[in-house]
């Protein structure tokens, strides 16, 4: 049985979801072990005269937060890709109005938790490359990639990295806004439209046998 058109709609924006969140995962925890586990969002850099080095950190749980929650979403992304590939393929591919009731609550919910975590990277970015601009070494945040870092290369592409991580972010949260509406679309055309029981609907008969006893039945 094949997929309504929104619903194939959705597969892309799944699928576009998916690469994008696991680009931010990836960056996110590349930039956290090239210093050393520590999270340079919102930190402070420090120049002895030679070196650049770290002076001051978040806390690992802050970058943890932002590449376990696209990461997270990028897998729930890839298994509801695989599921509705391969129910395509059957005859009973069919998602109930629980079901969508369900991908609606979960959609608006990721698209809070992207949200929280693109603000992150944005903002933790800026604080770390002003402390940078601070030191008046560099012209922009990007030359600082290419000074030596204490311990030697811990540094290096940190802000090609982030940028990267934070640009994914913003895509990723607009493919969710996309798949919330979408979603939004198929619960309002599938929700059976509202009409008032007339005396000739089952509906009706048994309401008022309910309330008033079976009439009897004429021979």
């Amino acid at each position: 049985m094949a997929l309504p058109w929104l619903h194939r709609a959705e597969l892309v924006l799944l699928a576009a979801a998916f690469l994008a969140g696991a680009v931010v995962a990836a960056a996110v925890f590349r930039t956290q072990s090239s210093f050393s586990g520590q999270c340079p969002v919102y930190g402070a850099a420090l120049w002895n005269g030679s070196v650049l080095s770290l002076a001051s950190s978040s806390a690992p749980s802050l970058c943890y937060f932002v590449a376990g929650v696209s990461g997270l979403l990028a897998l729930y992304c890839l298994l509801l890709f695989l599921y509705w590939t391969y129910s395509s393929c059957l005859e009973d591919s069919h998602r109930s109005p629980l079901g969508l009731r369900v991908s609606l609550g979960l959609s608006a919910a990721a698209v809070f938790l992207l949200l929280v975590a693109s603000c992150v990277l944005r903002f933790g970015t800026t604080s770390l490359c002003a402390s940078i601009m601070r030191l008046k070494i560099v012209d922009c945040c990007s030359d600082a990639q290419k000074l030596p870092w204490l311990p030697p290369r811990l540094g290096l592409h940190f802000y090609s990295t982030l940028y990267s991580a934070e640009a994914s972010s913003w895509v990723n949260l607009v493919l969710w806004c996309l798949l919330l509406a979408l979603q939004l679309l198929q619960w309002k055309w599938e929700a059976p439209p509202y009409r008032p029981l007339e005396r000739g609907d089952p509906e009706w008969s048994s309401e008022t046998d309910a309330l008033f006893g079976a009439r009897p039945s004429h021979p």
